[in-house]
């Protein structure tokens, strides 16, 4: 039999196919309605299975289109929309049946055959001649119960005869049904797999014509008595399919982690860009595919999540339900086991505790239930190695840290812990009961955002962990000004891996311009002009209302004093070296920008 499948899902199209295929089923794939359309209008299928979301044109209107045409063949469609007013449209359109995703695949196979039976002169699920007997389920062949094993080119060729007993095919209409039109074989061919199908029907006891040749017209199946059916058992077929089934499941699985982060980002670019009107319907498209597919493929709970998900995107969401809407994506992934994919959104950022003070930790987790953040605790390992912590660290991939410096063996340790983790882009927050000022200074030395003593309590302790990340600062705006181009080409190059807005200028004219034009979150500049000074242009902006609260970085190769003391009396945030590692520049930069926003 021959199958037109109209999905552009891959993962469901690959699954039917596959399992289709398993049924001796012969398969065509179109991967949108006016394709689907096409092939329906010149090719003749048994049955067309036909999703209704579909790109170029939807599948209701598909099948409206065939049946104006002239299409008798059965049409199943597929469909996640599972509310009255749909089913009436599809049937009304000229559909035999509605299949609602998520479906099991045994119910679409059954459905299948039993919308076959309609257009085939048999009622019943199986298929017989006499003693000869075909399982459409199960794709067994039996001649007096008594197993005949065919090659799939053969089974189809007997299932095309018992389905239409009182018919005789010509060798063309034999191809027309069996054969793809770009691949059809020669009708000698079509001779030889007769004689072969004779010859093993009647090893197996049949007569040696139970297929017969009507000259000059083609072939049949010769008269003979109707036997009583016996029902089956699951057959090596049946084990197949279920194998098949179970591979689809987990490919699709294995995708689906994909899947889910192309839904998450797009809802979290919502939050960015809550008027996008096309970002809302790329995730209400992929939300409802996904309720299609999660339930056939054996995650139920999964399905009725993106439904939630898919109706929530009906409209266009606010920040609060942007929020609400990545918690259910965290509710799902948990629902397909993958929440060790992705664990946190980046609507709610990731803080790790390290510390071994348990009871304190105890009270830290439950005052973060009460902020828009995950809080993870980790405690140090018996021996400490800086290595093996910064990877455990890495592992989690947070955006900031509270290190409880108390909870290491020395001193020294946690000094050599800051320093390596200064050079990690993030959020860096010691909490210990320390109190000494020379030890705060070699603290603050290592690039420490906050220094949180424990006498804090828990709620003030968040709120300055919540005031820290409450905002995004990856798509600042940043302008450099120098006159040496391989040091502005070097730049552009170790923040392109970012997502900051970097604009680099040589001008002076066009520097002064681009003040007043993109209004930057933060000025770098470079210390090392020939024709300028930067220090005293650092005076000229901070005498300026407009530019007096603007972010000023100085990049330099100079690390002298006098420099230094230079630069902050004009006013700068911060001056760092031009030899810098990229990722401590960047926690440098983000340090800054996080000074002004906050």
């Amino acid at each position: 039999m021959k199958i037109l499948l109209v999905d552009d899902d891959d993962d469901m199209v690959k699954a039917i196919a596959d399992v289709l295929t398993k049924q001796q089923y012969l398969i065509n794939i179109a991967t949108d309605g006016e394709m689907g359309r096409q092939c329906a209008t010149h090719v003749n299928y048994d049955l067309i299975l036909l999703d209704v979301m579909l790109p170029k044109l939807d599948g209701i209107s598909v099948c409206r289109q065939l049946r104006q045409a002239g299409s008798q063949a059965p049409i199943l469609l597929l469909t996640a929309k599972d509310n009255a007013t749909d089913k009436v449209l599809g049937l009304d359109a000229g559909a035999d049946d509605y299949l609602i995703k998520p479906f099991d695949f045994a119910e679409l196979m059954a459905r299948i055959r039993a919308l076959l039976r309609r257009g085939s002169s048999s009622a019943s699920p199986i298929l017989e001649w006499g003693n000869l007997c075909l399982n459409p389920s199960s794709c067994e062949v039996t001649y007096e119960q008594c197993p005949v094993q065919l090659t799939s080119t053969e089974y189809r060729l007997l299932e095309l005869f018992l389905r239409h007993h009182n018919r005789t095919f010509s060798r063309g209409a034999i191809v027309d049904h069996l054969w793809n039109l770009d691949d059809p074989p020669q009708e000698a061919t079509i001779k030889s797999y007769i004689k072969t199908l004779r010859q093993k029907l009647n090893l197996a006891g049949a007569p040696a014509d139970i297929i017969e040749t009507v000259y000059g017209l083609g072939y049949r199946l010769k008269s003979l008595e109707e036997q009583t059916a016996q029902t089956l058992e699951t057959s090596w077929i049946e084990q197949q399919t279920n194998l098949a089934i179970q591979k689809a499941k987990e490919n699709f699985k294995a995708k689906l982690s994909d899947r889910l982060t192309i839904l998450e980002q797009t809802i979290s670019q919502l939050q960015r860009s809550h008027s996008c009107e096309k970002l809302r319907q790329q995730a209400e498209h992929e939300a409802h595919k996904l309720a299609g597919v999660l339930g056939g493929f054996g995650f139920p709970k999964g399905s009725q999540l993106a439904k939630a998900i898919e109706q929530k995107l009906n409209t266009q969401p606010t920040v609060n339900q942007v929020r609400s809407l990545l918690k259910l994506m965290a509710e799902l992934r948990q629902s397909c086991d993958l929440s060790s994919t992705i664990e946190y959104s980046v609507a709610n950022p990731l803080l790790l505790m390290l510390s071994d003070d348990l009871n304190s930790v105890h009270s830290l987790l439950k005052e973060a239930e009460n902020y828009p953040l995950q809080a993870k605790h980790l405690s140090f390992p018996e021996k400490v190695e800086i290595h093996q912590i910064l990877s455990t660290i890495a592992a989690q991939n947070p955006d900031a840290v509270l290190l409880d410096l108390d909870s290491l063996p020395s001193f020294q340790d946690s000094l050599t812990l800051l320093s390596a983790l200064s050079e990690q882009p993030l959020t860096v927050l010691v909490w210990t009961e320390r109190e000494l000022l020379l030890d705060r200074l070699e603290i603050v030395r290592r690039g420490v955002d906050r220094f949180l003593h424990k006498d804090l309590s828990p709620a003030v302790i968040f709120k300055e962990i919540a005031e820290l990340l409450k905002k995004d600062w990856t798509e600042a705006e940043i302008v450099m000004l120098g006159d040496d181009s391989h040091v502005l080409h070097r730049m552009r190059s170790r923040l392109a891996a970012s997502t900051l807005k970097l604009t680099t200028l040589e001008s002076l004219e066009k520097f002064w311009q681009a003040l007043h034009d993109r209004t930057p979150d933060l000025l770098i500049l470079d210390v090392e002009m020939r024709h300028l000074s930067s220090i005293e242009l650092c005076r000229v902006i901070r005498s300026d209302p407009r530019w007096s609260h603007l972010p000023v970085l100085f990049f330099t190769i100079h690390t002298d004093v006098e420099t230094l003391h230079q630069m902050v009396l004009a006013g700068a945030n911060d001056c760092v070296s031009k030899s810098m590692s990229d990722a401590k520049l960047l926690s440098r930069i983000l340090n800054c920008l996080e000074r002004n926003f906050r």
